[in-house]
Order: structure tokens, then sequence, then C-alpha cells
């Protein structure tokens, strides 16, 4: 069985959508690392941190989905 690492290098290298999804997830950290430098945030600001926050949740929470797909695939390829 495949470890998770081993399941993301696999799905990074095969999977459009999940290197666009991880690309993404990891612009939305940048985007958010950069509006965390102000220690204190515009009502707009806030506005837009919660924004980034639930849209970056939403594409771990589908990468996450894709791994455990193909882990669930994998086990019953082997079954």
């Amino acid at each position: 069985m495949q470890t998770d690492d081993q399941i993301v290098e696999h799905l990074r290298s095969t999977n459009a959508d999940f290197r666009e999804m991880e690309e993404s997830h990891h612009r939305l950290d940048a985007e958010l690392q950069e509006l965390l430098k102000n220690h204190i945030l515009t009502p707009q600001e806030e506005l837009l941190k919660k924004q980034i926050q639930k849209e970056k949740l939403g594409k771990k929470d589908r990468m996450a989905a894709m791994i455990r797909e193909h882990r669930t695939c994998e086990e019953q390829a082997t079954a």
C-alpha cells in the first residue's frame, strides 16, 4: 500500500486537476500570509481573509478526497 506522500506524488504527476488544485492552494496560502502581515485588518480585509481561508480549505478537502479515491481504487485492484 502506498503512503499518502507517494499517492500525492503520483497524483501530482498524473492528474492535472490535482496539480491545479495544489498550485491554487499554495497561491491562496501565499495571499493569506501576505494579508496577515498587517497587524490590524480592515473590515474588508477580514472578509477577504475569511474568503481565502474558506476557498483554501475547500481545495484541501478536495485534494484529500482525491487521495482517498486513489487509495480505494488501489485497494480494490489488489483485492
